[in-house]
């Protein structure tokens, strides 16, 4: 109606509301998507357990889980990956942490039964400060996440400290410089205020916080990247880093 009755500038008024609406809304997506918040944020945390199940599946490929390991997940969003790691280490225990609330209950439904048997917490903590001891994890894994921590090296150090020694960080997203598409996710990092990382910046981002073997796997397909590191035993480790387009023989995460 406006723009049959505006003619020319009613058309212009009419496309620059739409495009303030979309950007409104794209805007809001993107922030939910980082911090999800109320009923619209329990289902981007339902969603995302959807939508992040085969790059979870492809990225758990590159690690080997002892029955009896204890796991962290960083970040865990609608509790997807927790439930897949409690049935991996069927005999440990899993933590999870989330510093947004409507994914906390989300991850709290959909675990319920690891939870009333004592095997699975989850609860809200920031990467920055972990509320855990030293050496306590066996594997931390971060999936869909690493984007939005406030300081990357500062906090894959905070997460290697609560590590075992020999222990390994596993960060699993579909999002890195290089891949296809390259222009539409950097932009979708830019509107979220995330991190952009190639697959050479992620490797340099595990040597900077102390860990060793830092390898980088692609699925150029899918364009998802896996990197992984070690905590050292002791003072001295060999450093290993390597990239890897397809799969690579995973490594282990011993449980004690």
């Amino acid at each position: 109606m406006v723009r049959r009755e505006f003619g020319v500038a009613g058309d212009i008024a009419f496309r620059i509301a739409s495009l303030a609406s979309g950007c409104a809304l794209a805007w809001y997506v993107s922030r939910q998507c980082r911090k999800p918040t109320g009923w619209v944020g329990r289902f981007i945390a339902w969603t995302m357990n959807r939508s992040h199940s085969g790059l979870t599946a492809w990225g758990l490929k590159h690690i080997e889980i002892d029955k009896r390991a204890v796991l962290l997940d960083i970040g865990c969003g609608g509790g997807r990956t927790v439930q897949r790691l409690a049935a991996m280490a069927d005999l440990g225990t899993v933590r999870g942490i989330d510093y947004s609330e409507a994914s906390l209950a989300a991850a709290r439904k959909l675990n319920r039964s690891g939870i009333e048997s004592g095997r699975v917490q989850i609860q809200c903590a920031p990467v920055s400060h972990l509320p855990f001891p030293d050496e306590m994890f066996d594997l931390a894994t971060a999936v869909e996440t690493h984007y939005y921590w406030p300081a990357l090296p500062e906090d894959l150090r905070e997460v290697r400290r609560v590590l075992k020694p020999g222990g390994s960080v596993l960060i699993v997203a579909e999002a890195y410089g290089g891949r296809s598409f390259d222009w539409l996710y950097r932009f979708s990092m830019m509107l979220l205020g995330g991190a952009f990382l190639s697959p050479d910046e992620h490797r340099e981002m595990l040597v900077q916080a102390g860990y060793i073997e830092a390898q980088v796997f692609l699925e150029p397909a899918n364009g998802w990247i896996c990197a992984r590191g070690t905590k050292p035993i002791g003072e001295i480790g060999l450093n290993k880093n390597t990239t890897t387009v397809g799969r690579e023989r995973p490594g282990v995460a011993p449980g004690r």
